[in-house]
């Protein structure tokens, strides 16, 4: 998917997808920006599924990416469901990335990369939340292969990577203390491009002595990480902190997606 600026207005120039896949742009009511919507027709992913994703903005065209679901990663006897998603910035656009969670069912095996890719003056914010577990139903991860990979390039130079994620015995992990300390979800939220160090204080302020939460500044990059026992509150945290950024950085309405319910 592409999307541009026509006089001041971000439109759509390209559009391919293919089942399960299906994207949706719905009004974006109260908002300045497109809103696109991303649909799993299958409504999870098994293994071996494979689904790729790529979303570029040429500036200076902004734009909002969401799931219309949690997307559900079922239990596997072998082979992994694999996801690819890459982010493509343009001169000075904006892209704001924010899925709803990914849960992990008992037994699923995810392998999941994230490419950003940002040119001169492009800004991104992006963040994921994963839920280990059906909680709802009592159930708890207690054997899955979760691995995790972010890159983030400006210019085409490796700005920052990151890469998470246990093996499919993955309890003690997720118990460890210095491993995920009993947390029931994990979030990573990233602010990229010119002026974002300078939000560094206002987050830590908005956090406050809360445990389980933290942001840093790398350069010009806010990186904003989080486990909690609980999704509920986490989930609420990510999108106070997603209000908070598009308004201040990106000069956007305060208002999420109707579809991140909170």
């Amino acid at each position: 998917m592409r999307l541009r600026d026509d006089a001041g207005t971000t439109r759509l120039a390209e559009l391919w997808h293919h089942d399960p896949m299906r994207v949706l742009m719905p009004a974006a009511i109260g908002d300045a920006i497109p809103h696109v919507i991303l649909l799993n027709t299958a409504g999870g992913l098994v293994g071996g599924d494979r689904i790729a994703v790529r979303v570029e903005v040429t500036g200076p065209a902004r734009a909002l990416v969401t799931g219309q679901a949690a997307e559900k990663v079922y239990r596997s006897d072998g082979p992994a469901v694999e996801i690819e998603n890459a982010l493509v910035v343009g001169d000075g656009g904006w892209l704001e990335w924010m899925p709803q969670e990914t849960i992990l069912f008992d037994g699923c095996r995810l392998r999941r990369r994230l490419a950003i890719d940002l040119t001169g003056g492009a800004r991104c914010l992006v963040g994921e939340m994963v839920v280990f577990g059906r909680l709802a139903r009592g159930e708890r991860v207690v054997q899955a292969s979760f691995s995790d990979r972010w890159d983030l390039r400006r210019d085409g130079r490796l700005v920052w990577t990151d890469r998470l994620g246990f093996g499919f015995d993955g309890a003690a992990v997720l118990r460890a203390p210095f491993g995920f300390d009993g947390a029931a979800a994990m979030a990573t939220l990233v602010h990229a491009g010119p002026g974002a160090a300078e939000r560094l204080a206002e987050i830590r302020a908005l956090l406050g002595e809360e445990t389980g939460i933290a942001a840093t500044c790398l350069g010009d990059i806010l990186l904003v990480r989080a486990l909690m026992t609980d999704p509920v509150p986490l989930r609420r945290r990510l999108a106070e902190i997603w209000r908070h950024l598009r308004a201040e950085a990106g000069g956007l309405p305060a208002v999420l997606p109707r579809l991140w319910h909170i």
